[in-house]
């Protein structure tokens, strides 16, 4: 702003108007302000004498400066209507008239810029953009209440292996058996079939069970720890070794686990588990017959790709659940 009593300055000159043309100057003098202070029933005197050194008047040459280079509150632009404000071209400052147009266009900014997240945001919770639940990756595959009607029995029946009629002392006792429930944060399936030989001797003992579960986990995803599940079967510091390895071509991931000490004429013990997005699966095979017993025990190597046959058509039928 221009010292009083010194030619103009070119700081007092108004800037650049961001929002239209900068207003001429106006042609005659602005008058003095009135003394807000002064005595509202005072009787006007007679013009005093002009204002001395101690309260110089502002040059006629510019107009009074105000924030931003705007004309100060209260004085509008010139040629504008008088109450319009301060803002140039004539627009209105806002109502009460309090700032210039360059607070005003703040406040508009700021007041889109409010409405703008509120809308946005009203469409993130109607969308569900704010809620924290995970999106689980099914993989297409689909719930059933009887694992045991979608479980895969050829590649067994191959190897000459039969369901057997019951599993107990009573023919009461169901075999194949199986069990399911829907959850909150999963679903869990189970099929349980006790098989014996073809042709075996009712005088030696064995015992073979198939036993698969499926789980369509919805809450949390199983691949961080999926592996870790069937690796942890190798630091197990027991008298009882397994051994654990990747199988490619099933699913997304998927382990073969398997007993060290059981031999092929004693039975075997191997877990295949796998996993595709958020569901897994696990088919287990224990088998054990006595040294008198007449069959020949299939190998682990071939319960093996027992397992991963029956398992690839299992899956591909729990994806046809629908």
């Amino acid at each position: 702003m221009s010292t009083p009593g010194e030619p103009s300055q070119p700081y007092g000159l108004p800037q650049p108007n961001p929002y239209g043309q900068v207003p001429a100057p106006p042609q005659n003098p602005v008058p003095a302000q009135q003394n807000p202070y002064a005595q509202q029933n005072a009787v006007p005197g007679p013009p005093g004498p002009a204002p001395g050194p101690q309260a110089p008047m502002q040059p006629p040459s510019q107009p009074p400066v105000g924030h931003y280079g705007y004309p100060p509150a209260g004085l509008g632009a010139p040629g504008a209507p008088a109450g319009t404000g301060g803002a140039p071209g004539g627009s209105p400052s806002g109502s009460g008239g309090g700032g210039g147009r360059g607070a005003s266009g703040w406040l508009w900014a700021i007041g889109g810029a409010v409405a703008a997240s509120a809308i946005w945001g009203s469409l993130l919770f109607a969308t569900g953009g704010f809620s924290s639940e995970p999106s689980p990756d099914l993989a297409g595959y689909a719930y059933t209440d009887d694992l045991c009607a979608a479980t895969s029995m050829t590649p067994f029946e191959n190897a000459h292996y039969k369901t057997k009629s019951n599993t107990g002392s009573s023919s009461k006792d169901p075999n194949p058996q199986h069990s399911g429930a829907r959850l909150k944060s999963m679903d869990t399936m189970w099929c349980n079939v006790s098989l014996e030989q073809e042709n075996a001797s009712s005088a030696t003992y064995s015992s073979t069970w198939l036993y698969n579960s499926a789980t369509l986990h919805r809450k949390a995803d199983p691949a961080p720890e999926f592996a870790d599940n069937y690796r942890a079967y190798e630091k197990q510091e027991t008298s009882v070794g397994y051994k654990v390895e990747s199988v490619p071509g099933i699913g997304d991931e998927a382990y073969l686990v398997t007993r060290n000490d059981m031999g092929s004429d004693s039975g075997s013990y191997v877990i295949l588990g796998v996993r595709e997005g958020w569901m897994t699966f696990q088919s287990t095979w224990s088998s054990y017959a006595s040294g008198s017993s007449s069959g020949k025990q299939p190998t682990s190597d071939e319960v093996a790709t027992m397992l991963k046959t029956s398992a690839t058509e299992t899956l591909k039928r729990l994806q046809n659940a629908r």
